[in-house]
């Protein structure tokens, strides 16, 4: 209805995202086959999967960032396609391999995507100091985006994507470049999120992370969902990384060539 806010129409029952039967295909390969899932508010959510398996796709239909051709995403209640400006304001979308506006310097890239959502320049000024404090990037804030190292990239992007104060923080390989100790500042930084009441979704490759880092987890392989739930529940009696191969398959027992046997 004309002159709704996002109040209005945030569902305060519902999950933190709601993915029904989302499908994608890219000319004859489907990239993504009738996915659901829903992740709960309050919960670091892992999304692990092969190369190619969907996942980057299905975050980006998820967030308003790619049309599905099937299907329906909801963040709290809200219709992503349906009403794709008040999803948005909900939230913060860190993506793998988007390139950011590296001509401005650190504090300019946040100040634009902080005016950009709508807060005002004192309120983003404000959250700018803040951001590059915690992140540890105060030094570089007055540095060109084009100067900074991967791992500075990547911290900038995700300062970009808190700014507005998301209700829930999707996040494509958040840790891919960082150095341990930056990692682990990411890690605390996130884990305080969730406890005042925001939602992670966490893609990555790397199953320790997910593993020490969510409360549940999904396993995704060619474009469908092949377990999803806790992580006690997915992984079982093994590690993920046994349940994950054991899911996806592909494994070889090979001892390699006897060349390379010294004994």
């Amino acid at each position: 209805m004309p002159g709704q806010t996002v109040s209005d129409l945030v569902d305060a029952a519902a999950p933190a995202l709601e993915i029904r039967a989302l499908g994608k295909r890219f000319g004859a390969k489907v990239a993504v086959d009738a996915i659901s899932l829903v992740i709960p508010t309050g919960s670091c959510y892992g999304l692990v999967g092969p190369n190619g398996a969907g996942k980057t796709t299905t975050l980006s239909m998820a967030t308003g960032l790619l049309r599905p051709d099937a299907g329906q995403a909801l963040i709290s209640g809200i219709d992503v396609w349906h009403h794709p400006t008040e999803a948005k304001q909900l939230v913060g979308v860190l993506a793998d391999g988007v390139k950011l506006f590296d001509r401005l310097t650190g504090e300019q890239l946040i100040r634009y995507h902080g005016l950009l959502a709508g807060l005002d320049a004192d309120t983003v000024a404000s959250r700018c100091s803040d951001l590059l404090a915690m992140l540890d990037l105060t030094g570089a804030g007055t540095t060109l985006v084009v100067d900074y190292s991967a791992g500075m990239t990547k911290k900038i992007a995700l300062a970009c994507a808190l700014v507005h104060a998301p209700r829930l923080l999707v996040l494509d390989e958040p840790f891919e470049s960082v150095d341990p100790v930056s990692a682990a500042n990411i890690r605390d930084i996130l884990e305080g999120f969730v406890r005042g009441g925001g939602t992670v979704i966490v893609s990555s490759h790397s199953m320790d992370l997910v593993q020490r880092m969510c409360d549940h987890v999904a396993v995704i392989a060619e474009g469908r969902v092949l377990a999803a739930g806790t992580v006690d529940e997915v992984r079982g009696a093994s590690t993920l990384e046994d349940r994950f191969v054991e899911l996806v398959g592909g494994r070889q027992h090979l001892e390699g060539p006897t060349w390379l046997n010294h004994s």
